[in-house]
């Protein structure tokens, strides 16, 4: 049985989304950060820094977080959402790891100081908005020339990008100026397991 720790955040619909595509039986558990439960002792014992998603396999015995390695373990389980030809299944994975190193916490920084932060830092808002346009316009370069972000198979990279993509909608950050990156999203959201996903374990709101 796998068991999936997470809340109503980017990072958690991307593993919601990916479980639900793959159709693997899961039990969810809904760690709320609102309330600090990610520092309990508990949820620490599975991952020290106290972040969500976390993912237990039982059935493997192996325990994981952080998103992108979550969803490449659940690509390689399943041999499902990672292209096998090697020039696409490589594409797959740069543009997951794009995701990760650069997207999304280009992303997590931009609503922090639009949206939680107790002071305006012009100077950071101003940053950081400029570099996630700037990764938006990348993103929407390559979907000029490509259906989804491997080529034309829908994969893990799709689904890490869309997570932030679906949040930068509620939370009002416009990339409706990126056509093609629009489309995309739209063809992603579309999806019926996509549209469950982000509602796991609740659907999320803007600040």
């Amino acid at each position: 049985m796998i068991h999936l720790y997470t809340d109503s955040s980017p990072n958690g619909f991307k593993i919601t989304i990916a479980l639900e595509e793959l159709g693997l039986p899961y039990t969810l558990h809904h760690v709320r950060l609102d309330a600090g439960e990610h520092r309990q002792p508990d949820f620490l014992r599975l991952h020290p820094h106290g972040r969500i998603p976390v993912l237990v396999d039982e059935d493997s015995d192996i325990t994981l977080f952080e998103s992108a390695a979550i969803l490449l373990y659940l690509a390689e389980k399943t041999g499902n959402l990672l292209p096998t030809e090697p020039r696409a299944r490589w594409q797959a994975m740069q543009w997951l790891l794009f995701h990760a190193a650069s997207v999304g916490p280009l992303m997590g920084q931009r609503v922090h100081f639009e949206i939680f932060s107790r002071t305006r830092n012009a100077e950071a808002m101003e940053r950081y908005r400029r570099l996630t346009n700037e990764a938006f316009a990348t993103l929407d370069q390559h979907l000029s020339r490509h259906h989804f972000l491997a080529g034309d198979a829908y994969s893990i990279a799709d689904i890490a990008h869309f997570g932030w993509t679906h949040i930068a909608r509620i939370v009002d950050f416009d990339f409706s100026q990126y056509p093609h990156l629009s489309a995309w999203h739209e063809r992603v959201a579309a999806r019926p397991a996509v549209r469950l996903g982000v509602t796991l374990p609740a659907p999320a709101t803007g600040a």
